[in-house]
């Protein structure tokens, strides 16, 4: 942690508070945000003002100070570029840009951190060549270009390794318990699913992790239901990217060593794939890379079109489609996500379908609706609508909120329940404000995972009102199985992936980004509950047939075999 600490004060201090604010829960951070903003002379500082709107979340407010402080020194304008780029306002930093005289200090550093944003990830190196200033922040740079234009760790290969039969050994970017995403859970149910069909499983994250989160005072082992979870946690890191990915490899192959797995499995990104092809190499074992996302896809939806033509994008595709391409075997979450693998060179026999699923707190019947909000303290009363999400953009929630308004003065008793945290969940509750229907909206926050499955069981109608992105057009996420297996009708944004993941007649589909087709939508299961029911009962006789963990479990004992995975 003092490493990381010291990097980011070689680069910029502003830059570690962000960093900083970042590992904030959202909750906290929405509470620090006034007390800064409020601490005396910091009121009148624009630059601490943009920050406690950057860390509270509000883009908009940083917005409207930097358009109100384009004035001022070379420094206040610098360091409000910084945080314009933090909040995704590209246009306000360049604005802020041009008003900073040619050799003020910092600039170099600012501008190469400018174009690193739009993916100009040489020009960004070159901006800080032989700067002296610069240099250790042009070498972390220049470091992560090296990696992105091929570079790939490497280890001596291990004679005489013999694995132990049916066992796993998954490499994960994140896990349970520090991290409690819909991916970190998928990757728990996995190991279960495995473990229950007698197979010995373990998991180790990245290098790092999660003491890189956050997480002083993490253990080098932690244990999740059995399951363990070993951490990568040097006395000291390497420096750049290239070289800590070779540090990992080789904490690696030593935990291979002690732990004998017969297959390695990874996770997205492509540097979980290179650290992992590395080592199974050196060991003389299959490897499985699982792409869950398109994260290439993911980094340029929050930028403008042209991002799609950069020189990062198109160095992360090609490292991607390599590293898939390299696997002995692909694993994906759905059609759409198949078809992009082999349009970039991937076998399709060599891509195995494995969707998300649901586990056990899901395979219980499910409860009435109101059952489920009494034991969760809300109101019984009312048609309740809503999700339970990541509070991101891509995630269209602001669609939801005008869909409500627009329905609320003939429907007095819905309710708009909206389950998680994020980025957006400051703009979401100013939005329900400014709309009028913030007494007819529950914002629980962040809810512990024992306690999900009642969220979904408290809702009438289970709504996903995803924005059009290619992101969202081709990953298929785990909520609309989870709400068809709580028995509960999904409204859903008519995109390919989620169209691939409901059924027809368990849900009903409507134009993104449209509140007018969602209020109607709405309205349909309003007027019929029972079509309502009858969608829920569909969905959850479908999510126990196909798409449970242990269902998936069988499929991926089948592709072992397929690629020669010592199984007994």
């Amino acid at each position: 942690m003092a490493a990381t600490v010291r990097d980011h004060l070689k680069d910029d201090p502003l830059v570690l508070v962000l960093l900083v604010s970042r590992r904030l829960p959202d909750r906290i951070a929405r509470a620090v945000a006034p007390v800064i903003s409020g601490f005396g002379h910091a009121a009148k500082n624009p630059v601490v003002l943009a920050l406690a709107c950057l860390i509270s979340g509000d883009s908009q407010a940083v917005k409207q100070t930097i358009e109100s402080n384009l004035f001022g020194s070379p420094r206040r304008k610098r360091l409000l570029t910084e945080i314009a780029l933090a909040a995704d306002l590209p246009e306000c930093a360049d604005e802020l840009l041009a008003r900073i005289p040619a050799g003020a200090r910092g600039l170099a550093g600012t501008t190469a951190r400018r174009y690193w944003y739009d993916g100009r990830m040489t020009d960004a190196v070159a901006a800080l060549d032989g700067l002296d200033g610069q240099r250790p922040f042009a070498n972390r740079l220049r470091s992560e270009l090296t990696v992105f234009r091929g570079w790939s760790p490497s280890a001596v290969p291990v004679a005489h390794y013999e694995p132990k039969p049916a066992s796993m050994l998954y490499v994960l970017t994140n896990s349970l318990p520090h991290t409690e995403s819909g991916y970190a859970q998928r990757s728990h149910s996995v190991l279960l699913a495995l473990r229950n069909l007698g197979w010995s499983v373990s998991a180790v994250t990245r290098l790092g992790y999660p003491v890189q989160v956050g997480k002083i005072a993490a253990k080098r082992l932690d244990t999740v239901d059995g399951i363990n979870y070993y951490r990568l946690l040097p006395a000291r890191l390497n420096t750049g990217m290239d070289q800590r990915l070779q540090q990992q490899a080789e904490l690696l192959l030593d935990l291979c060593l002690q732990l004998r797995p017969a297959v390695l499995h990874t996770t997205t990104h492509f540097v979980n794939g290179l650290v992992v092809r590395t080592v199974a190499e050196a060991l003389g074992i299959p490897w499985v890379y699982e792409v869950r996302g398109q994260l290439a896809d993911t980094w340029a939806s929050r930028r403008s079109p042209s991002a799609l033509r950069s020189e990062r994008y198109k160095l992360f595709n090609d490292r991607e489609a390599e590293v898939s391409q390299t696997a002995d075997l692909v694993l994906t979450l759905g059609e759409a996500m198949k078809r992009r693998l082999t349009d970039q060179g991937v076998e399709p026999e060599n891509v195995l379908l494995y969707p998300n699923a649901v586990g056990d707190e899901f395979l219980k019947d499910p409860i009435d609706a109101r059952n489920a909000r009494t034991i969760l303290g809300l109101p019984e009363e009312g048609t309740f609508v809503g999700t339970v999400s990541s509070l991101v953009d891509y995630e269209g929630l602001d669609t939801l909120l005008r869909a409500v308004a627009l329905l609320a003065a003939d429907y007095p008793q819905l309710r708009c329940l909206i389950v998680g945290d994020g980025a957006a969940a400051s703009s979401l509750q100013l939005l329900a404000k400014e709309l009028g229907v913030d007494n007819q909206t529950i914002f629980s926050g962040r809810v512990p995972r024992a306690r999900a499955h009642l969220y979904h069981q408290a809702l009438d109608v289970f709504v996903i009102p995803r924005r059009d992105t290619d992101v969202t057009q081709a990953v298929t996420p785990l909520k609309p199985v989870e709400a068809m297996a709580s028995g509960r009708a999904v409204i859903f944004s008519d995109l390919q992936a989620l169209r691939e993941t409901v059924p027809r007649g368990a849900g009903t589909a409507v134009v993104a980004e449209d509140p007018v087709a969602l209020a109607g939508a709405i309205t349909r299961y309003i007027e019929a509950p029972f079509v309502g029911r009858e969608h829920g009962t569909a969905g959850r006789n479908y999510a126990l047939s196909q798409m449970t963990w242990s269902v998936g479990a069988l499929t991926l004992l089948d592709g072992y075999r397929a690629i020669g995975v010592l199984t007994a």
